[in-house]
């Protein structure tokens, strides 16, 4: 099992307020931060995604943020958008991945491929 992933990000500030949005409708908030520009964000107070200060990271990456239901994956899409995130795959069914599968995509501003997937049928 990973504890945890860090990820380097071009412009941090940018990157958090991203992430803050983004994450929000997932249950993610920013549960540590350092003045090196480095930010850890989860639930209950445990970080397990980080971003830091760096450069872009070549080539992006992809990360997938697991959502308790179909509704929150469709939240944490419209607030990535809302963030300034670009569509990369609108909210759905991914039935060649495995019949529950719902996910849906966005790019950052640096460009990684961030995913929310829920992996229940439908309430």
């Amino acid at each position: 099992m990973i504890d945890h992933l860090s990820l380097q990000v071009s412009d941090y500030a940018k990157a958090k307020a991203f992430y803050e949005r983004a994450l929000a409708p997932l249950g993610y908030s920013v549960a540590m931060e350092f003045p090196d520009a480095t930010a850890g964000f989860g639930r209950d107070g445990k970080p397990d995604f980080w971003i830091a200060a760096g450069g872009p990271v070549v080539p992006p990456i992809h990360v997938a943020f697991r959502a308790e239901n179909h509704a929150a994956v469709d939240a944490f899409h419209a607030a990535a958008l809302a963030a300034g995130a670009t569509d990369n795959g609108e909210p759905g069914l991914r039935p060649h991945y495995h019949p529950n599968y719902y996910g849906a995509f966005v790019r950052d501003p640096d460009g990684h491929n961030i995913e929310a997937v829920c992996h229940t049928e439908a309430a």
